[in-house]
């Protein structure tokens, strides 16, 4: 294998062939980054060579010089196209956390477009001629929705908790519930951002139960804030007890250094009850409780961006707008371009229709096993090689939310007669579009849940593909 090596051309070499001033002029690259990504490929090669039993064209060929440079193309259009792209998720996972969770509409989408095309009225006032305050937009949306006094917007829901807790509770004692010490993804947990906030922690009852008295005992001068944290990731069943919202503000009260702040984390301003779908609280129906201040996230339940939406007591809000970490936190105008839109469905009454997350978790499984059906003959129809049946299954709302929520679809089960179950999976994630599968029972799964009519066509045309190379 070492003879071998010594027969790769050296770099100069391959700088004086015609194919790489081509792709120098083609991507337009100068000499010394396609040098670079070269180099890259070639000690590829050699290192491929060194460790394991070469089957390609020898070091000396025209055909290795070939393949040296058809590998640098591929690496130039890797590196120099945009790592955050288009996945297709066929996981059927509504709000999957890994693939950006909530998906908007087409009307959000053009809003985003036409501030981001153009000079915005971010922080100016058009009817005064003067500098405005980035915090007035979303804000008259947000109050009206939720029954708050006044409302804000950072960049998600774990900054809403920080600056919550920086702003009004530092040096003082938090009354937390033991069973609501929750971790959500990426580590976050509740007792960690409560200590860098500079709030301490006061736990109050245990793991599967806690009672008001429990609060009771715990309040003291120290006290700044009862904070009840929603479960939302988890849930508990069984020999369980936990305090209503409506008894902690009524605790609160008694109290008037203390403050009563929730952190609903979902954020659902839809009643998904109606459609006997989980037990969320609804965040205007908790405002309508007394509390002073309550956050959420706007990817979630929602339907919306990324953000962190903070409602409430005006006077606590006005502080916390005030605050230094306002600045640190603020969110950009495409993303209060993408949620005021999402809040305007919602308040002419077309989020049902305009929302695709509240139309994925509300679509019944009548309308899934058509969709399946097209699907299928369709697929039938363009491709040969594959397997497929329709049958039943399970999508999950996912995204931290709704943890005991399992809703009933139909899944296209398929098996392709040369790959393997696996196989299958990795060429369609690691296609372009990248279509994200299931392996269920050795055989892949697509669940049109979360797929929409456009990306169902995609879909196909890369099967097909994908047979056309075997």
């Amino acid at each position: 294998m070492k003879q071998l090596v010594r027969h790769i051309p050296s770099i100069h070499q391959f700088q004086q062939a015609t194919q790489f001033h081509r792709l120098l002029h083609q991507h337009n690259l100068t000499e010394e980054r396609g040098t670079n990504l070269l180099k890259i490929v070639i000690n590829s090669y050699r290192d491929t060579i060194l460790t394991n039993d070469w089957e390609g064209p020898h070091p000396s060929s025209e055909d290795f010089v070939d393949m040296v440079f058809t590998e640098t193309e591929v690496l130039i259009q890797k590196v120099y196209s945009p790592s955050l792209r288009k996945v297709i998720n066929a996981t059927g996972t509504i709000l999957h956390t890994n693939l950006g969770r909530a998906r908007l509409g087409s009307e959000v989408i053009q809003q985003i477009t036409e501030v981001a095309g153009h000079y915005s009225n971010l922080e100016y006032d058009v009817e005064a001629g003067r500098r405005g305050s980035r915090h007035s937009h979303a804000e008259n949306f947000v109050c009206e929705l939720t029954g708050a006094e006044a409302a804000m917007v950072v960049n998600n829901n774990a900054a809403a908790v920080f600056l919550i807790l920086s702003a009004l509770a530092k040096q003082s004692e938090v009354i937390v519930s033991r069973g609501e010490l929750v971790e959500i993804g990426g580590s976050f947990r509740i007792s960690s951002i409560m200590e860098e906030s500079g709030a301490v922690l006061t736990e109050v009852g245990t793991t599967n139960k806690t009672h008001l008295r429990d609060y009771e005992e715990a309040v003291n001068e120290k006290t700044g804030m009862v904070m009840k944290v929603h479960q939302s990731n988890f849930f508990m069943k069984g020999f369980t007890a936990s305090v209503a919202t409506a008894d902690l503000v009524q605790l609160s009260r008694q109290h008037s250094h203390v403050l009563y702040y929730e952190d609903l984390g979902s954020g659902a301003l839809y009643d998904f009850g109606i459609f006997g779908i989980g037990k969320e609280p609804v965040v205007k129906k908790v405002i309508q409780q007394g509390v002073d201040l309550v956050s959420f996230s706007g990817d979630k339940l929602l339907g919306g961006p990324q953000a962190g939406i903070i409602a409430g007591r005006k006077q606590w809000i006005d502080q916390l707008k005030k605050h230094q970490l306002a600045r640190v936190l603020r969110v950009d105008k495409m993303t209060l371009a993408a949620l005021e839109m999402t809040l305007l469905h919602y308040l002419n009454g077309e989020a049902e229709k305009k929302n695709p997350t509240i139309r994925a978790i509300s679509q019944n499984e009548e309308e899934i096993f058509s969709q399946s059906l097209q699907f299928e003959e369709r697929m039938h129809n363009m491709t040969t090689g594959i397997i497929s049946e329709i049958i039943k299954g399970k999508s999950r709302v996912g995204g931290g939310t709704m943890p005991d929520v399992e809703l009933d679809t139909y899944l296209i089960s398929v098996i392709h007669k040369t790959l393997s179950s696996q196989q299958l999976h990795d060429r369609l994630r690691k296609g372009n579009p990248s279509i994200v599968t299931r392996i269920q029972e050795d055989k892949v799964v697509f669940d049109l849940r979360t797929v929409s009519r456009e990306e169902q066509i995609e879909i196909i045309q890369v099967l097909k593909n994908i047979h056309s190379l075997q």
